[in-house]
């Protein structure tokens, strides 16, 4: 017996060393593209009803979509336009019609427009809890089924459409490429995450109902002071038009062209993230303790020269989530917290971290293949 155990060991030992060995960064590579075909695969039999219905649904929740196709396809993928129609807390009929006027608002010259009509009838029909995860599962949709580049994804929304754009343009600020905000409502919401993504505000200077005019300038005001205080984030451009209320005439139709000029980029050296009321456990490429998120949670960090400092943080931990572009993985990686550093050694490349921030996170840009857990507290 003590013979067989000993042989059954020797036999496992070798698989044990090939699923854990460390990748290089060519090999990191093959695997990458073998994940994202068989998430390609996976992810569009998941959708499959979604695409065939034109409808996205999620726990019997479900957003009707109208798309249209614009333009010859990119090398590198098309863009896709998220574009939110007006209404708001009124009869569903009302909703309806803004919904089809949504659809020939904009016109991207190239890329995948997108108009879905909101799952409520109310003001707030845009950025209730649930939108999260329906605007994740359309952009998963039309990376499987119509080529779209994630990197390229915008949002954009008139009326109570801007209101969902005030609120998810932060709060989702690692899935947007830019975003333009259309006659909306800022609400209480914190612009501190929009550091990596460019924001455009547009509403008229006699769009007086819920002081949208006088709020809007206000937002427009302190995204300069953010910019100012940092002059390589916080992108925007702010438009009170004058002579202008609620109908702007089509002036906003400029925005389409200044947001196609960016593209995301999903590993920023500097991020600064503040966790608004829908709480996010992943941010970019960091992640924090599940059951330490609460709104207003702030972290702040940079990466340079394969130091990540940590200036601020309200968790007792955080995941770093890593990559080649982002880091030198052949060489020791150093973390720091308030100057204070807590680590430096190389980190190994593997096909379970890999395997593991797809499946977390569904994004075909947030695949590492390194990671390190930092105990700050």
């Amino acid at each position: 017996m003590k013979r067989l155990k000993i042989s059954l060991l020797a036999l496992l030992l070798p698989t044990l060393a090939i699923c854990g060995k460390s990748l290089s960064k060519t090999e990191v590579e093959s695997f990458r593209q073998q994940l994202i075909a068989e998430w390609k695969t996976a992810t569009e039999q998941r959708l499959q009803t979604a695409w065939d219905r034109n409808i996205i649904e999620v726990n019997n929740l479900e957003m009707p979509i109208w798309k249209a196709v614009y333009g010859e396809k990119p090398q590198d993928g098309r863009s896709l336009w998220i574009s939110l129609h007006g209404g708001g807390n009124t009869h569903p009929l009302a909703n309806d019609q803004q919904w089809d006027n949504q659809k020939r608002l904009y016109r991207p010259a190239e890329g995948v427009y997108v108009a879905p009509r909101a799952p409520y009838n109310d003001w707030n029909m845009w950025c209730k809890e649930a939108l999260d995860t329906l605007y994740s599962q359309l952009i998963e949709l039309c990376v499987v089924r119509l080529d779209v580049n994630p990197d390229k994804v915008y949002i954009l929304g008139y009326s109570a459409g801007g209101d969902g754009v005030w609120r998810m343009a932060p709060r989702m600020a690692d899935t947007w490429a830019a975003a333009s905000m259309m006659a909306g409502h800022p609400g209480d919401v914190s612009l501190l995450n929009l550091r990596n993504t460019p924001f455009m505000i547009w509403c008229g200077a006699e769009d007086a109902a819920y002081d949208r005019n006088k709020l809007d300038r206000e937002r427009g005001l302190q995204m300069d002071s953010l910019q100012n205080a940092d002059p390589e984030g916080y992108i925007h451009e702010t438009h009170i038009m004058e002579g202008m209320g609620h109908w702007m005439l089509r002036a906003d139709t400029v925005a389409v062209p200044w947001m196609a000029k960016y593209k995301r980029n999903p590993y920023p050296r500097t991020i600064v993230w503040q966790q608004e009321e829908v709480l996010r456990k992943h941010f970019y490429w960091i992640s924090a303790p599940q059951h330490e998120l609460k709104r207003g949670k702030t972290v702040r960090l940079t990466c340079q020269d394969n130091t990540i400092d940590i200036s601020a943080c309200d968790y007792s931990s955080l995941t770093l989530w890593v990559n080649d572009e982002l880091v030198d993985l052949d060489q020791k990686v150093t973390v720091s917290y308030q100057g204070k550093k807590l680590f430096c050694k190389r980190l190994e490349r593997s096909e379970e971290n890999m395997r593991q921030s797809l499946s977390e996170r569904n994004d075909l840009s947030y695949i590492f293949p390194a990671k390190i857990t930092i105990k700050l507290k």
